[in-house]
């Protein structure tokens, strides 16, 4: 198996060769117009920030590492997760509506409460964006956009689901104010299907929606996050999940290079708990 560290300082080696590239731009015709269509393709959408949880429907180019502290119900009362990486890593948008996300598999840490602790990767996470529709806040300020995601079954046997699973997803946004004040609304619908294992895994349906504010950097929000089991060993249940929190930026770190950060606090709404009684959540981007 691949070593953690040997992951995460390979992403750290692409991300510092992505992000220095714009000190080339003068001298290399390929990046100057690789830049700037990447401007001119994020020029047509709304200017708004990602949120923490819910992914969106804009197109993003940045490198990202969450972290999230987990309290679950299983497999014992007092198990929780630590998650190094969230699955997230590199977002890239390689051609006018298209975005490509290259996720660095998370490193985790299960603590059970009398047991030893029990570390490993997660599976790889690929995602392909294809926007569909846009405007920017001066034209109308909205988007709808296509994902394709899949996860592929390369985790440590703890953290692992043993099989491929394909999430086809589609995701919307719509925003009143302009690009230093106002609100709006992020949400997805999507489905997982597994390669296999679906007596095990079943068929997650998935729904998040955000509803977002900013003043200036501040981006206060709110996310509702809900998932409803098809088939599997949790077929016909559902998990409600609430997500308070705040990202703050873009911080210019130089010409295109910016800073965002983010926190966030995760509860179940309800009486049905399946995989979570809560989280804290953090996230750190670098976008370029």
């Amino acid at each position: 198996m691949i070593k953690p560290n040997r992951i995460y300082s390979a992403a750290i080696v692409i991300a510092a060769g992505l992000i220095a590239s714009p000190a080339f731009a003068e001298d290399e015709s390929f990046f100057s117009n690789w830049l700037a269509n990447v401007s001119s393709t994020q020029e047509e959408q709304p200017h708004w920030m990602t949120p923490l949880v819910t992914v969106t429907p804009r197109l993003e180019q940045e490198y990202r590492f969450d972290y999230s502290h987990s309290d679950v119900p299983k497999p014992k009362a007092g198990t929780t997760i630590d998650s190094y990486g969230g699955g997230k890593g590199i977002e890239i948008i390689p051609s006018r509506n298209t975005e490509i996300i290259v996720g660095v598999p998370a490193y985790q840490v299960k603590d059970v409460p009398n047991k030893p602790s029990v570390t490993g990767v997660a599976d790889e996470n690929l995602l392909l964006k294809y926007r569909i529709l846009t405007a920017n806040e001066e034209h109308g300020n909205y988007i709808v956009t296509a994902f394709l995601g899949t996860s592929l079954q390369t985790g440590g046997n703890a953290f692992t689901t043993n099989h491929t699973l394909v999430t086809p997803t589609i995701a919307a946004g719509k925003g009143w104010g302009d690009r230093q004040s106002g609100v709006d609304i992020q949400s997805t619908l999507g489905m997982a299907v597994p390669s296999g294992g679906v007596s095990t895994l079943g068929r997650p349906l998935t729904w998040n929606m955000a509803l977002q504010g900013h003043v200036g950097k501040f981006w206060p929000e709110i996310e509702t996050n809900y998932i409803h089991w098809y088939d599997g060993a949790l077929a016909g249940k559902s998990q409600m999940m609430i997500t308070y929190g705040t990202t703050i930026g873009r911080f210019v770190i130089k010409d295109r290079v910016k800073a965002i950060v983010g926190i966030g606090y995760q509860i179940v709404q309800g009486t049905q708990v399946v995989n979570l009684n809560h989280a804290t959540l953090a996230t750190m981007r670098i976008t370029f």
